[in-house]
């Protein structure tokens, strides 16, 4: 287990794309945690925890009912309740009491499909966000996950969370949809640019003191990552480790620089990549699609991840009775009638088609995409 956990953290700094770092870590995986054909990934929006990814060799396509499922019903054992719990991770057996037959997500999803167990690990960074979820599966008839296996894969998943995000970085700067999409630079250990995606141009002219459209200088904030990102993967105690620095740009915002060692056969190189540091995607595509205000968005992506009207008012320093108000308000907005309509609304218009087109990238060998859709909101 110590080893394949070493494994997996160096996989995680290795700049692979999405499914590449899916299919390697579900190879190491199941050296240790024996389980029922192959892994299922999931990647979520940290944001509102709702998925835009699915990943598992034997089903390319997720069901539209086990969306529906998930979105629009309540159940023992769903993404977000195990994104969102203290420890992290759950199995089917020990939400339903040792009865899965009492779900109906069991009765219809697994059970028909072979399986009897799930076991659900979030995959959440060492700074809490959660970026996805893994499921394994047993037959019938097979041991339980014990103590030993869910810990380790406890023990991996703030890596396989890094990886993750540095997959979703790696194909949205490679393939970008926008403007505002991360650029990706590799330098050798000599600081020679190896190679860039297009658009990270603009990034390094807006980042202060660099030149690279007039002689090609890198700016210091793009250096000092790459040589911290080095300097990390020469230390023994740090592996998937990643440097990581925030600065504001000559146009007045904030920009951040994730640089990563890739390991790998050759010389030494270190992948660089920038990003904006804006709000969570979520925020602005529910002010354009419906209209909500500041803090309509604020309790509303507080909903879709699954907190209590306790909860939010705590979260927001408001009354109860003033997050009813604005639950009102965002109704009547939305067009929904409740909380999980207003989940399925939210998760079908913008989630399923990144889920979907994402896919459809995978069986094109196409980068993997994070973040919802800005859909039609009807």
């Amino acid at each position: 287990m110590e080893v394949a956990e070493s494994r997996i953290a160096g996989l995680a700094v290795r700049g692979l794309d999405l499914p590449g770092f899916w299919h390697e870590c579900s190879e190491v995986i199941a050296r240790v945690v024996p389980h029922f054909q192959t892994p299922c990934w999931f990647t979520l929006d940290p944001a509102s925890l709702l998925a835009t990814s699915h990943y598992q060799t034997e089903l390319p396509e997720l069901p539209r009912e086990w969306m529906a499922y998930e979105y629009l019903e309540s159940d023992y054992h769903s993404l977000a309740s195990v994104a969102r719990s203290p420890i992290g991770a759950s199995t089917m057996h020990e939400a339903t009491g040792g009865d899965p037959s009492r779900s109906r997500a069991w009765r219809e999803f697994i059970r028909p499909y072979g399986g009897d167990q799930e076991l659900l690990v979030a995959l959440r960074s060492r700074a809490g966000a959660v970026w996805g979820v893994v499921g394994l599966y047993r037959e019938p008839d097979r041991d339980l996950f014990d103590a030993d296996e869910i810990g380790f894969m406890r023990a991996i998943a703030p890596s396989l969370a890094a990886g993750a995000q540095r997959g979703l970085l790696v194909g949205e700067a490679s393939d970008p949809e926008g403007p505002q999409a991360p650029g990706l630079l590799v330098l050798t250990d000599d600081w020679e640019v190896d190679s860039l995606t297009p658009g990270v141009e603009h990034w390094l002219e807006d980042l202060p003191d660099g030149n690279w459209k007039g002689t090609g200088k890198l700016p210091p904030s793009v250096l000092a990552v790459a040589g911290r990102a080095l300097r990390l993967a020469e230390e023994q105690g740090a592996p998937g480790e990643v440097a990581f620095s925030r600065v504001l740009s000559r146009e007045g915002r904030w920009l951040v620089l994730h640089g990563a060692p890739m390991l790998g056969a050759g010389p030494r190189r270190v992948a660089v990549i920038i990003e904006p540091a804006h709000p969570a995607r979520i925020s602005p595509l529910l002010m354009n699609a419906y209209q909500l205000t500041e803090r309509e968005q604020e309790v509303t992506r507080l909903v879709l991840r699954g907190d209590s009207t306790v909860q939010i008012a705590e979260a927001l320093f408001v009354s109860p009775g003033t997050v009813q108000q604005h639950l009102k308000a965002i109704f009547e907005k939305t067009g929904v009638r409740s909380r999980r309509d207003l989940v399925g609304k939210v998760f079908f218009a913008h989630y399923e088609p990144r889920m979907r087109d994402n896919e459809a990238r995978v069986l094109e060998g196409l980068p993997v995409r994070g973040g919802p859709l800005a859909a039609a909101s009807g």
